[in-house]
């Protein structure tokens, strides 16, 4: 056995992965002349039937199963090796890209990226604000080296570090609702009520609606502090990050209407970046310090946003919740 390349395992991979020719010299951008030849060289050379071609879609049989298992593990390890010999040639980076997400408490994340950004005073920082999906579209479209955001970590394309969690409160104003706040609030109560919700970023990610009330009036914002303006001022109601409304809760300025049916929310927190792209020495850099003070952001962040904290009574004025 000898002879073929990474191109014939590249070829063939694609051709399993996309159930024909076609498809596989589409996603590897070759013509289909050329794949069929590397696939067919690839199992004249190792002596094998690779594929079954008798149907209308080519399937491995059970001898191309088995050496598909081993080639990806051979092209899974050389893309690390591309991607390393990439970071190895990468320069310091002038600039970065870095993306706070609308759940992320700013103060404790914007100092520790100070710090770090004032020992880097050759590399150029590019803060961005985004909501709901708009960090992770950005990260994805590659306008974005590293957010601040929650994630879907099933995601194999994404590395993370956990920096903490954020709980979310459904809160109203003082003599916003025609009743008397309790645990037993339902969402169908609310429905004549004008929920305030965070406006989604995103431009072309799908949609993702957290705590919406159906048939319910909504007022969009961009932000968490306007949001926090409108259902203080009696405006609106909505779920606000607790570390943003502390005083206004112990002070019963806002209060707490979480309970069975209104539980509210945890997100996870993290740090966030591509796995699948190289990351120059300064992203590196930039990585390992966020790896090293995570203790510090998640302390923070539980502290502000009442991770520990149990939720008294929506009833009373001075309620923690």
């Amino acid at each position: 056995m000898s002879g073929f390349t990474l191109h014939d395992l590249q070829c063939f991979d694609a051709v399993i992965r996309e159930g024909g020719f076609q498809a596989a010299a589409a996603v590897l951008h070759r013509s289909h002349p050329a794949v069929f030849a590397a696939v067919a060289k690839l199992e004249r050379q190792l002596g094998l039937s690779l594929l079954d071609r008798s149907g209308y879609r080519v399937r491995a049989t059970d001898a191309g199963q088995s050496l598909h298992r081993r080639a990806q593990a051979v092209l899974r390890e050389c893309e690390g090796l591309r991607t390393h010999a990439a970071q190895l040639a990468m320069g310091a980076e002038s600039e970065l890209h870095v993306v706070i997400g609308d759940l992320c408490p700013r103060p404790p994340v914007l100092g520790l990226l100070g710090r770090f950004f004032a020992q880097v005073p050759g590399t150029r920082l590019h803060l961005h604000f985004e909501a709901v999906g708009g960090p992770a579209e950005r990260l994805f479209d590659d306008r974005a080296d590293l957010i601040l955001h929650c994630i879907d970590k099933s995601d194999p394309r994404l590395d993370w570090i956990d920096l903490g969690q954020v709980a979310f409160v459904p809160v109203v104003a003082p003599g916003f609702l025609p009743f008397a706040p309790s645990r037993a609030i339902r969402p169908q109560q609310l429905r004549d009520r004008t929920q305030c919700v965070i406006r989604d970023s995103a431009s072309h990610s799908p949609r993702r609606d957290y705590f919406l009330v159906e048939g319910a009036q909504q007022c969009t914002v961009a932000d968490h502090a306007m949001k926090k303006e409108i259902v203080l001022q009696g405006l609106g109601w909505g779920h606000l990050p607790r570390f943003l409304i502390e005083d206004e809760l112990a002070d019963g300025r806002l209060l707490s209407i979480a309970g069975r049916y209104l539980p509210g929310r945890r997100e996870e927190l993290v740090a966030a970046r591509r796995r699948d792209r190289p990351q120059g020495p300064v992203a590196a850099r930039l990585w390992r310090y966020l790896a090293e003070h995570a203790p510090l952001a998640a302390a923070s962040s539980a502290r502000t946003s009442g991770v520990a904290a149990k939720t008294p009574s929506p009833v009373r004025r001075r309620a923690k919740a």
